[in-house]
């Protein structure tokens, strides 16, 4: 697997042209699932502002683009168990942006089938996190439908991306698609 930050996928009939388009931002790979490429771009921040104004610029482009979605942190995992502990020591660092804010966990999860559950995963980072604000009395909630942060992670293979978004970044980058 490749050294990758960045996961995206694409729409119907848009591989092709989303791979060319994003190929400036860095190197990009296929993977063995349907639509999905990863890359590697040395300045997430500045890639997300770029497509962010050449997406407003022309909004068709979303026909072609799926979502696009940098990780903040990354780490490679060979069962859940592992999973499970450097994912929780990753969103546990975010518990002080998280205090007293709705928000949710959601897991793209692309191989590993059988092994991570999606919902499992997602509630028991959610329970870690909470239980963590209520020990600093900062309570935060769950909330799927105002959420003012999303920590998505998304797997491919045996390697997690993770990733902190407020409510005003999903609204602002349309090709983030957490949920």
């Amino acid at each position: 697997m490749q050294d990758w930050n960045v996961v995206v996928t694409a729409n119907e009939d848009g591989y092709r042209r989303v791979r060319r388009m994003l190929a400036r931002y860095g190197p990009i790979w296929p993977t063995e699932y349907y639509n999905v490429m990863v890359m590697r771009v040395a300045d997430p921040t500045a890639m997300m502002e770029e497509l962010a104004k050449l997406v407003e610029d022309n909004p068709g482009l979303m026909n072609d683009l799926s979502r696009v979605v940098p990780a903040t942190r990354t780490f490679n995992f060979q069962n859940a168990a592992e999973f499970e502990q450097h994912a929780r020591t990753i969103v546990l660092q975010w518990v002080q942006q998280l205090a007293h804010k709705r928000f949710y966990v959601r897991l793209h999860r692309r191989g590993f089938k059988g092994v991570l559950s999606s919902p499992h995963e997602e509630r028991f980072l959610d329970e870690a996190i909470l239980d963590r604000l209520q020990q600093l009395k900062t309570p935060g909630r769950i909330d799927f439908e105002d959420p003012e942060a999303v920590i998505d992670i998304e797997t491919v293979d045996n390697r997690a991306g993770i990733s902190l978004w407020t409510r005003e970044e999903i609204r602002r980058f349309e090709f983030l698609h957490p949920d």
